[in-house]
């Protein structure tokens, strides 16, 4: 276990709390990402990626619902990476790689995934590199592998309604902040650097990401859709929505 982390439980918490804040449903598109998992596999193990897999959260779920299935985690925030590693204990590969460079694959322990999940984190990728970024997860998809990707993705067909329901989920999450009941992004990294297992993790992070990371680019769902198709895959739709985010998934 990574000596960097004391408590990885609480962490784990920490993190899901904070996240949460930003996203209430944020454990029905989980289900609804390994729902098709389990339709691809026929609930057979999968061998599963869990693309910028951040503390570990896809991979904790999957190996909860599949208990004998083969995960690798990717990412490149060694905070993170350091939470996910306590957490998993040995249970899933964790590697270390930049998705913004196209030899990220190389760091693979496999060839071919049944699945690659990834969850509200690809918009920190500029739109010509998520383009050929997708191109790349095909590769390392068995024939009938499933890529799925969670983020904040408006429905462009709805541009007022979604401005509605963005302003009252910030409303909602600005209250919560005032009152306590849950950490910010800004003050759950504000902890994390002031904990001594974490503090030179957390600067690490900072040298990697100076300015934290690229601008967020949020395109609405159907230029994902028309990436996904332009990548090659055989079949591409929403697979969840809820508010002005989803769940696009994409069949090799």
């Amino acid at each position: 276990m990574t000596p960097y982390i004391t408590n990885p439980a609480a962490w784990q918490e920490s993190w899901d709390r904070q996240q949460e804040a930003y996203l209430p449903d944020r454990e029905h598109r989980f289900s609804a990402m390994l729902d098709a998992v389990d339709a691809v596999t026929d609930g057979a193990p999968p061998r599963l990626l869990d693309l910028a897999g951040g503390t570990g959260t896809i991979s904790l779920r999957t190996l909860a619902r599949f208990p004998g299935a083969e995960v690798t985690l990717v990412d490149l925030d060694p905070a993170l990476l350091a939470i996910a590693e306590a957490s998993l204990a040995g249970r899933a590969t964790v590697v270390t790689a930049d998705l913004a460079r196209p030899d990220w694959t190389t760091a693979l322990p496999h060839g071919e995934y049944d699945a690659v999940l990834t969850a509200t984190a690809l918009h920190w990728l500029p739109g010509e590199r998520l383009t050929r970024l997708y191109a790349e997860i095909r590769e390392v998809l068995r024939p009938g592998g499933i890529l799925a990707n969670a983020d904040h993705m408006p429905d462009d067909t709805l541009p007022e309604l979604t401005k509605r329901l963005t302003a009252r989920a910030q409303a909602r999450r600005a209250a919560r902040y005032a009152a306590g009941a849950v950490l910010s992004w800004s003050d759950w990294w504000d902890r994390a650097g002031a904990d001594p297992a974490l503090s030179a993790l957390v600067r690490q992070r900072h040298a990697i990401y100076p300015t934290g990371h690229s601008p967020e680019w949020n395109p609405p769902v159907s230029w994902h859709l028309a990436a996904l198709a332009d990548a090659g895959y055989t079949e591409v739709g929403t697979l969840w929505r809820g508010g002005a985010d989803a769940a696009v998934v994409a069949v090799r």
